[in-house]
């Protein structure tokens, strides 16, 4: 099995990042062939295997996801990424299963640490886990809700842009991209259906996208992106315009590690979307005018020495999906949640987790119940 740190490469090459490994020069040059290129590999992914049990329904056992990644290298300053994701562990025609996706398929023109080209199905750089959701780089069985609801994880869109690392510890990546689709968009999932995932997505009118980040103080790293796109390209008498706006931070310091997420998203005229969707489908979606999420995490490394290692968290959530509502239309308490969630994470080799949590839902709303679910959930990559 390749280990962690054979695939570091890969994995921060899919989150945009330039990771270099300097040898000494009489190491390098006794070691290294004439040309090494093209290569390709090595061969990476990630499994996640998950047993979700809500409150009052029965047990659900899921192979959530199989994933392979491959790269290859054409020169020194061409390579190519790629990710196929087969999720739910079964795919069928006109049924109600799981889902095969080409989540990454670009090419890296690397130009300069400053500055570099890429082109191709790319995530989009949004968020703490979007571009990076291996398991074991996150707490819990479950991503995050604020990174399903507010934010469309795993969202990934075709299209070119630029990314790299200026002055010191500042990175960034900027993409035009393919935009959502609004006629997808649901009061309980916000945009997560809008994602075209590059398949015959509209690009009447492309979106924008980008993030930076900034790595300069040991153990911190802070980021903020922004995305903004016309997506009523369906409904063509008005514009739909969304801006997702977001910001983050994560804090290691000794045994302990903290993280704090924050996104907002402002969409315009869903007054007329919501009519054009009722007059065409014949109910009233209800999509609101902004959408926000947060959350606060910390973890404790209760067992702290490799190769095992035992980390027990605590996270709070707050999304709401109907957070300011169009002129005429009420917010439904329903879509106005919390979420305690608490666990453990046991790593008995760096590449592989067991994962065991316990998530408290509430809303506001005094008919709907958000229900509390148990999870244990294992995953690992190579």
């Amino acid at each position: 099995m390749l280990r962690i740190d054979n695939i570091k490469n890969v994995f921060a090459a899919a989150a945009g990042f330039c990771l270099v490994t300097v040898l000494p020069p009489g190491a390098a040059l006794a070691q290294a062939p004439a040309d090494p290129y093209p290569s390709t590999g090595p061969i990476s992914g990630y499994m996640e295997l998950h047993l979700n049990r809500p409150e009052a329904l029965d047990p659900i056992l899921d192979f959530h996801r199989f994933v392979l990644l491959v790269n290859h290298s054409f020169t020194s300053r061409i390579r190519f990424i790629g990710e196929l994701e087969l999720e739910h562990a079964l795919v069928e025609g006109l049924e109600e299963a799981g889902e095969l996706e080409l989540e990454q398929a670009y090419l890296d023109f690397l130009l300069d640490r400053r500055f570099n080209l890429r082109a191709g199905m790319m995530l989009v750089p949004v968020g703490l886990i979007n571009e990076r959701h291996e398991p074991p780089v996150f707490q819990g069985v479950e991503r995050p809700f604020v990174d399903t609801v507010i934010i469309p994880s795993t969202w990934f869109e075709p299209g070119a842009g630029v990314h790299g690392e200026v002055g010191r510890g500042f990175r960034y990546r900027a993409f035009v991209m393919a935009p959502l689709d609004a006629a997808e968009f649901s009061a309980d999932e916000g945009l997560r259906g809008g994602r075209q995932k590059g398949s015959e997505a509209n690009v009447r009118k492309m979106a924008w996208t980008g993030r930076v980040e900034y790595l300069g103080l040991g153990g911190l790293t802070v980021g903020g992106s922004v995305w903004r796109g016309d997506t009523g390209f369906r409904l063509r008498r008005f514009d739909l315009p969304v801006t997702i706006v977001e910001a983050d931070g994560r804090h290691r310091i000794g045994r302990f590690e903290h993280r704090a997420q924050y996104a907002h998203v402002f969409l315009r005229n869903t007054q007329f979307l919501n009519d054009a969707q009722q007059r065409i489908v014949g109910v009233d979606p209800n999509i609101a005018s902004e959408m926000r999420g947060f959350y606060l995490e910390s973890s404790f490394k209760v067992l702290p020495t490799p190769p095992r290692e035992v980390r027990v968290f605590l996270r709070y959530e707050n999304f709401d999906t109907q957070y300011r509502m169009p002129p005429g239309y009420v917010r439904l308490e329903e879509f106005d949640r919390t979420a305690w969630v608490a666990g453990a994470s046991y790593y008995p080799d760096p590449d592989v987790v067991l994962k065991v949590d316990y998530v408290v839902q509430r809303n506001r709303s005094a008919i709907v119940r958000a229900p509390n679910s148990f999870n244990v959930g294992i995953g690992w990559w190579f």
